[in-house]
């Protein structure tokens, strides 16, 4: 893992703020709200790869390295890791920038698969456009 904020063509994939509705009496953000941040983004990433409809299948391992406090910008980094025949598999990183603050830092990142989905809800070839 880098130390580095990405900084890919576009910006980030997802830009959101931690509200006190994700978080636990401690206050810090729960993992599954993260995860969630994470597919969300890496979805919309994929689809676009795709043309059309994903949906995910898998997520690998993942260690979240710091905690995501109630008012955090968090942002999601999606990069292309793998594309197969009706599949992408996509690293996404997400990195937390406190209110007002310029530093940030990485909080977790992951690598999603996700397969396209034709109208009629089975898997379908990248090549083919939704619907045909």
């Amino acid at each position: 893992m880098t130390d580095e904020r990405p900084k890919p063509p576009g910006g980030a994939h997802l830009r959101t703020i931690a509200m006190p509705r994700d978080a636990n009496p401690a206050g810090d953000i729960f993992g599954g709200w993260t995860l969630s941040q994470m597919d969300l983004a890496g979805a919309a990433f994929a689809a676009e790869r795709a043309g059309g409809r994903v949906a995910t299948v898998a997520v690998e391992a993942m260690k979240f390295l710091h905690p995501i406090a109630v008012g955090d910008e968090v942002s999601c980094f999606c990069f292309a890791e793998e594309e197969r025949t009706a599949s992408v598999k996509v690293r996404i990183e997400t990195w937390t920038r406190s209110p007002g603050g310029k530093d940030a830092e990485k909080v977790t990142e992951g690598i999603f698969t996700f397969v396209a989905m034709g109208e009629d809800g089975k898997p379908r070839r990248l090549d083919e456009e939704e619907g045909d």
